[in-house]
């Protein structure tokens, strides 16, 4: 039988104790956040100067019809888009901003959500492979927001 050193336990139990803090707080975020409520997140780019435009275009072209084929299905329950009508500082520039509200949290992290549709509307994958790489290459960075409402009222 094999003993495990002072310094092999401890690992082993800081990876345990970790994977149980992370299940644990993925489990309390959707107890509650309700798998019946909608849930909203607001997604940001910021783009290499000069190519928001063409951002935007791959995206609409690449991404935006797996999210319809989704809402078509009733996991996601909208999707709307923004761009910046004036502009701001570079540390605080946002160029594209999508809003997707999800029927549920459990649909929000599902990594997998779209992935269906891809075949069906992309027949030529390498195609796609290709132009989503080129539209990362223009971001600059990405960021999720997950608002929560503030009752005013009370």
């Amino acid at each position: 039988m094999r003993t495990l050193t002072c310094s092999k336990l401890s690992l082993l139990l800081i990876t345990v104790s970790l994977f149980f803090i992370t299940n644990l707080s993925y489990s309390q975020f959707n107890s509650n956040s309700s798998s019946k409520e909608n849930f909203t997140v607001e997604n940001y780019y910021k783009v290499k100067w000069g190519y928001a435009e063409e951002f935007i275009a791959l995206w609409k072209k690449n991404h935006y019809p797996l999210l319809k084929k989704a809402q078509e299905k009733g996991d996601i329950i909208s999707v709307a888009a923004e761009k910046p009508r004036l502009h701001s500082g570079e540390d605080t520039r946002w160029d594209f901003k999508v809003t997707i509200t999800f029927k549920n949290s459990v649909l929000a992290f599902d990594e997998n959500l779209t992935t269906p549709y891809k075949a069906e509307l992309y027949p030529d994958s390498d195609k796609l492979i290709k132009d989503e790489q080129h539209r990362f290459e223009l971001l600059l960075s990405h960021w999720d927001v997950m608002p929560e409402s503030i009752p005013l009222d009370k």
